[in-house]
């Protein structure tokens, strides 16, 4: 095993290796591949086969970074003038040290936040990754890729993505995309004997095969050689996460309103301070700077971060019970803003399995029972009657068609833990299960018609065949005309009817007319316009065995056989999440590689297109410019027969339309697609790692009804976030005017300290805050168009509210502070301190809150007509946070350290009754906005009942 490369070594050059040689060196024998022990001590010696994280910034960088938001900034300068200012006054700088607590809690909070997305990644890895057949113990086994190890034997077919770097030891046919590694669309054909000079270029080792590659041709046996980071792949890997991703949307919101908040905070502060000098002349520059000090903390909202961080952990969470993870946390509220959705239709918009529901041959028309891959079910002609096991000899072209699909194959039906389940393609394994019903299995037939030969499937000829020995076959057919080989074919039903001059009626051949030909076209686009997936069979006698390359010549002058008719069934909840998504104006687009008919009959099944939509197919988008493109996208909802290649133009087009697009995609080659789009989809159960890379977010389930929910939840993640960034502004506003009023109206001293406008900032916002973000979904939210998310942070009346009820809290708040003012200097007595005012102002900022809290939850709906159980955390907070405020003015160590004054019940019911002012002011413009909306409505237009 010291052959092998690692991290400490350089890497062996494997592609100059011969096949015994590299054997020998990776100690392995391929006719048994490795023992069950021996991969446990390659997995504990390599790891497991995973791109794994680099340092990229040190945790340092990612901390200090978190000290450049603006907002902080302007703090930490708050902090050192108000510690110089209490150490002059030979006291303990208190405020000093909250604020920079403060600090350092919203420093830390923003560096878990970055971390956890780095911690995502390495979260995503541990999906389920795609499945390698290998061969262990002398078994062919299916294991997720992540398990494989150095001296894995491998088998690779046609659509299969390589799991990891390996050498080949024998290959049929094989083409290789490497576009992942080369950025070369075209395929490469490989060629196992070879043993290359080792300075050979990558894009020309053609005896290795490359992790995230994709077979498009032939098949291969081959021996794994690098895993992980050690592989081709994972040089890239390394060096594509040392790119840093863009902000957000939120994130540039966020420090919008930081730059708003900042500039307005200064702009204030020097006019209170001009001011208050002009007013009260130079000898209150000292009480003013502390003023200022106060406003510079009213104005930042310290715990806005943290509601943030924590909404956006929530909606993640409840986003992962709904089956899809999300990559980075600020991206939860972008979903939000999704106004198309590229969906693939296997797997996604459909179950991804395979059941055979009819079968066509000249002499029958075959309706076909049965559920998943069960070998059981029945064969119903037309007026009901069965063709059992028995009756095949009154059947023999469907006897040829069956053995068609079980030699023409290369899955396995295997039942396991009381289920029957698959290794390899579903559309194959779908035509074992068909077989199996009448007994043909390929156990028992193998060994009558062996495999000698094959010509793979590729995307050219849409079709593969296979050529057997013809060993005492049972089939009446071949009996008959004993040939000594015989070539199956399936694919394609229009390329391999193309192929075909002869038909099997019974067991007779017969020439294939051109009135046939047309029969069997309408009744393959029949099948096609029900929604089925639709194969041809063919079969060929031969007397000699045709020499390997020679398809074009073999698959000549074919013997029709019949058409095979699958379905993969949309999933039920399909039809609902489309029809939500229209009401929420969202427009779903179908992408797929399946035939037109059946794309399109998939489409009006749900919902998607209507009857008469046009469809456009791959060969369409070739001949089309990207001009063109842009003017069909807003007008085509179903897109066939499509490469991965046009997924791109596809999404291109569209965002060049305005459209803010979510794409889905589970390939290498969707990595182009899934990056241009505004949110990337990876598929968790199908998606290969590269594609994962690529996404924003993952579908757990790859159930496109995930993805209409995690729109949802994006919505409500964002309007609460407005919610919540109101409610703490809005505050934040009535308290730096409030504190701005005190040196303009001649009042002495400050009202509030920095420490009370902190514990205001993070208590009495904060915990209220915290319960607004789980607020339930109004009745509207996927009732309405999205939101830009180009839209600005103050959009659509945020700014005007957070000014206006700020004005409104200010005013409430001064008129309070000038009559407490007013009342405690005259009101004396024994324990009351005539700077009381001061606790009375702050008293009725702080309570005020609490209706403001409980009057935001809606914006049109009144209190009374909210359910005050859907979010019971609200009146949770409010309460709790009341008592907190009531403990700082009457117990004595927390009066002592906030510098609080005790108050009498009447000083205080007085505070009560300012506060409750706001909420009446709040509710009554519902009843204002509810009036004025009502008139608006024309005369003599009714609401429909």
């Amino acid at each position: 095993m010291s052959a092998i490369s690692s991290g400490q070594h350089p890497p062996v050059p494997w592609h100059t290796f011969d096949i015994d040689t590299t054997l020998e060196k990776l100690q392995v024998d391929p006719a048994t591949g490795l023992s069950s022990a021996e991969v446990l001590e390659r997995l504990e010696q390599y790891g497991p086969n995973e791109l794994q994280e680099t340092a990229g910034r040190s945790p340092w960088i990612i901390l200090l970074d978190q000290f450049k938001n603006i907002m902080l900034l302007m703090l930490i300068g708050v902090a050192f003038v108000s510690g110089f200012l209490a150490i002059q006054e030979k006291e303990f700088p208190k405020d000093a040290v909250a604020i920079m607590l403060i600090v350092i809690l919203n420093g830390v909070l923003g560096y878990l936040q970055e971390s956890r997305a780095e911690k995502a990644l390495a979260a995503l890895k541990s999906l389920a990754s795609p499945l390698v057949r290998v061969l262990r113990d002398g078994k062919l086994l299916e294991v997720a890729a992540k398990d494989v190890v150095p001296g894995d034997i491998m088998f690779l077919e046609a659509g299969v993505q390589v799991a990891a770097d390996a050498r080949l030891l024998e290959e049929s046919n094989l083409q290789i995309r490497e576009s992942a590694l080369t950025g070369e669309a075209h395929s490469v054909e490989k060629d196992a004997p070879l043993s290359l000079a080792e300075n050979t270029p990558l894009g020309d080792r053609l005896n290795i095969v490359f992790c995230g590659t994709e077979v498009v041709k032939g098949r291969a046996k081959a021996i794994v050689v690098g895993t992980g980071m050690h592989t081709e792949l994972g040089k890239i890997a390394a060096l594509i996460q040392g790119v840093e991703s863009e902000d957000t949307p939120l994130q540039r919101r966020m420090t919008q309103l930081g730059n708003v908040l900042v500039t307005g905070a200064l702009i204030v502060v020097a006019l209170v301070v001009l001011g208050g000098t002009l007013v009260q002349g130079m000898d209150a520059f000292s009480n003013l700077l502390e003023i200022s000090l106060s406003m510079a903390v009213a104005i930042v909202p310290e715990g806005l971060p943290a509601v943030i961080t924590v909404t956006l952990a929530l909606g993640t969470q409840r986003m992962v019970k709904r089956h899809a993870l999300i990559r980075k946390l600020p991206a939860v509220e972008t979903l939000g803003s999704v106004t198309t959705i590229c969906s693939d239709k296997t797997g996604t918009l459909t179950q991804n399995k395979m059941v055979v529901q009819g079968v066509e041959t000249a002499s029958h028309s075959l309706t076909v029972t049965g559920e998943g891959y069960q070998p059981t079910g029945d064969f119903l002609r037309a007026d009901g009657s069965k063709i059992g096991v028995g009756q095949l000899g009154d059947a023999p072209d469907l006897e040829t068609l069956l053995l068609s699909c079980v030699q023409c194959n290369d899955a396995v039906l295997q039942y396991e833990n009381n289920d029957w389940g698959i290794v390899g393609d579903p559309t194959e394994a779908a035509l074992l299960a068909l077989a199996g019903k009448l007994e043909f299995t390929s156990d028992r037939l193998s060994p009558q018609l062996p495999r000698i030969a094959e010509f793979p499937f590729s995307s050219e000829r849409k079709r593969m065949s296979v050529v057997c020995r013809v060993s005492n076959a049972e089939s009446k057919v071949l009996t008959q005309n004993s040939p000594p080989f015989v070539m199956f074919t399936k694919g394609s039903p229009e390329l391999t009817l193309g192929c075909c001059t002869q038909v099997l009626i019974g067991n007779q051949l017969q020439p294939l007319s051109e009135a046939q030909r047309q029969q069997i076209l309408a009744r393959n686009n029949d099948l096609a316009s029900r929604g089925l997936r639709v194969l041809g069979f063919a079969y060929k006698p031969l007397s000699v065995q045709p020499p390997e390359g020679s398809e074009e010549q073999a698959e000549r002058e074919l013997v029709w056989l019949g058409m095979v008719g699958m379905l993969d069934a949309p999933r039920p909840e399909v039809r609902e999440a489309v029809v939500k998504c229209r009401r929420a104006g969202i427009r779903v687009i179908m992408i797929t590689g399946d035939h037109q008919l059946t794309a399109s009959a998939i489409a009006q099944d749900l919902g998607i297109a209507q009857e008469g939509d046009r469809v456009l197919i791959g060969q369409q988008l070739e001949e089309m410019s990207q001009d063109e493109l842009e003017r069909e996208v807003d007008h085509v909802s179903v897109y066939a027969r499509v490469s991965p290649e046009h997924k791109l133009r596809i999404v291109q087009a569209l965002q060049k339309r305005g459209k803010f697009v979510a794409m889905t995609g589970d390939g290498v080659n969707d990595a182009p697609a899934l990056k241009q789009a505004d949110i990337g989809i990876a598929m968790g159960i199908t998606g290969t790692d590269v594609s994962k890379e690529a996404s924003d977010m993952v579908l757990l389930d790859d159930n496109f009804a995930t993805i209409v929910a995690a729109t949802e939840e994006g919505r409500v993640v964002y309007t609460n976030i407005r919610r919540f960034i109101k409610y703490i502004l809005g505050s934040n506003i009535g308290e730096l005017l409030t504190i701005a009023a005190a040196p303009l109206l001649g009042l002495p001293g400050v009202p509030l300290t920095p420490l009370q406008i902190l514990w205001m900032n993070l208590v009495t916002d904060g915990f209220p805050a915290l319960a607004l973000a789980v607020e339930p979904p109004e009745p509207d939210v996927m009732y309405r168009p999205p939101f830009s998310p180009r839209e600005n942070i103050f959009a659509r009346g945020l700014g005007l509210y957070m000014v206006r009820i700020g004005i409104v809290f200010a005013i409430i708040s001064i008129a309070l502070m000038m009559w407490a003012y007013s009342h405690t200097s005259t009101v004396q007595g024994e324990g009351l301190d005539p700077d009381r005012w001061k606790t009375m102002v702050f008293t009725t900022l702080c309570v005020a809150q609490m209706g403001h809290a409980i009057a935001i939850r809606s914006h049109s709906q009144l209190t009374i007509q909210l359910n005050p159980f859907s979010n019971p955390y609200v009146f949770g907070a409010v309460i709790i946070t009341t008592i907190l405020q009531f403990m700082l003015i009457y117990v004595a160590p927390l009066r002592a350290f906030f510098g609080t004054h005790w108050l009498p019940l009447n000083e205080l019911a007085i505070c009560l009754g300012f506060s409750s002012l706001l909420f009446v002011w709040l509710e009554l413009e519902k009843v204002f906005f509810q009036v004025f909306q009502s008139r608006k409505q024309p005369a003599g237009i009714q609401q429909k009942p």
